[in-house]
């Protein structure tokens, strides 16, 4: 009993003098305890991280590996050996994710090897369209470019919207003093971004009907006086200006480019002097001749080809000109020249409604009967104009091939097309206006 009570009193001492009491641990000796130390074994590896690398977080020799020292285990890196190239991308390109001097080849940068990318050279064209074509689908300066960009190359050219002036002649700035339907000709709307063109052909007079007479005039055959009294453009020169713009499109390409153009006749002359009128300006060996029930091409092919020329004329086709299409076989047209913007309709007023080529025609009549020259700025109007072309796609289930319009540079024309043409359905996302 007394050896019992003498050892309760040398415990107590003890206590009192600090030599027993709770035990104090830190692993590492960096005066953190343990129990709150995020690096218990002081190896730079947090406690947590080292449990989901599958290392002892309490053992300073074993510690994760880590190949690009980016402190993110190999296990739990996405990309271990700090390339930039995820371990899975690397996998899938067939090279090593642990091997930083083998990275995968990327040709354009773009994040997708060449192994898996289907444009290698980024010109924004596939590698097989390229290929089948004789194009280097490892070189982006061996591409095409149609209207402006690369990837319109791949764009039917019935799923393509392009700019047109009607009476396209018919220009103040040319001296048509009656009939006006534009207040600038051919270089003006060229240079302002219009690819199609509605142009009107007659015999210089009754009496002057020979090949060379071809001109451009407004009015109707048989009436008094005779329309080219008036309005009178040279049609050997127009054609021959609009030849050497489209030759100017191919200044300055790496490789092939070029606008296709589309050319809509109200004619009024022989077929064969329409032959002889484009013979004349160099634009004959341009013509592509479609079959009507086949796909229309791609752009880029109509380039390619040389064939970046189609014309449309009003009146039956002839067999012997397999070129004139007629337009009311191989399209159609919406009604034109109402008397007020909300009479326009998005209906088949003329020709085969089934045909996915078609023109909206867009502009009002005035109190005379001619292009009003006042409000075309109220049709021509961006959001008016895109509008009604959104409603008019949704309603036909087909993008209109053609907007054609009178006095193009009031409004904003050309801009609604290339709205128009960034956008693959009627109910994409409209882009920002240009």
């Amino acid at each position: 009993m007394k050896r019992q009570w003498w050892a309760c009193i040398i415990v107590f001492n003890l206590v009192l003098s600090g030599c027993i009491g709770e035990t104090v641990l830190d692993m590492d000796n960096d005066g953190i305890l343990d129990s709150e130390d995020n690096d218990r074994d002081g190896d730079g590896w947090d406690n947590s991280l080292e449990i989901n690398c599958t290392t002892d977080e309490d053992n300073p020799l074993d510690i994760p590996s880590d190949l690009d020292q980016d402190m993110i285990c190999d296990l739990l890196d996405d990309d271990a050996d700090g390339d930039d190239w995820s371990n899975d991308k690397e996998v899938e390109c067939e090279t090593s994710a642990y091997d930083s001097l083998i990275k995968p080849e990327d040709l354009d940068n773009d994040g997708i090897c060449n192994f898996l990318d289907e444009d290698i050279d980024g010109d924004k064209l596939p590698n097989i369209w390229e290929e089948e074509r004789g194009l280097d689908s490892l070189d982006p300066q061996d591409n095409v470019i149609c209207q402006g960009l690369s990837e319109y190359c791949l764009r039917s050219y019935d799923d393509f919207t392009f700019p047109e002036t009607h009476n396209a002649y018919s220009a103040a700035e040319d001296g048509v003093v009656l009939g006006v339907n534009h207040y600038t000709g051919l270089q003006a709307q060229w240079d302002g971004g219009i690819r199609a063109f509605m142009v009107d052909t007659h015999h210089v007079t009754n009496d002057d009907t020979d090949a060379e007479d071809v001109r451009f005039c407004h009015g109707s055959p048989g009436q008094f006086p005779h329309p080219c009294l008036y309005s009178e453009i040279d049609a050997f020169e127009w054609l021959s200006l609009l030849n050497s713009l489209m030759n100017s499109t191919n200044e300055g390409c790496h490789s092939s480019c070029g606008d296709v153009v589309t050319l809509l006749i109200e004619n009024n002359v022989p077929a064969d002097h329409l032959e002889y009128l484009f013979n004349q300006t160099g634009m004959y060996d341009r013509i592509y001749v479609h079959e009507l029930g086949e796909n229309w091409p791609s752009l880029g092919d109509l380039i390619l080809t040389g064939k970046d020329l189609v014309v449309f004329w009003e009146q039956p086709g002839n067999q012997s000109y397999p070129w004139l299409h007629d337009f009311g076989e191989f399209g159609w047209t919406t009604d034109y020249a109402e008397d007020n913007a909300e009479d326009m309709e998005c209906t088949v007023y003329r020709g085969d409604g089934t045909q996915p080529v078609w023109h909206l025609n867009n502009w009002l009549k005035s109190m005379f009967g001619v292009a009003d020259p006042y409000r075309s700025g109220e049709v021509n109007d961006y959001d008016f104009l895109l509008n009604r072309s959104i409603e008019c796609w949704e309603i036909m289930d087909d993008r209109p091939t053609f907007i054609a319009v009178d006095y193009w540079e009031d409004g904003e024309i050309t801009n609604v097309t290339i709205t128009l043409n960034k956008m693959e359905n009627w109910n994409d996302i409209v882009p920002p206006h240009p």
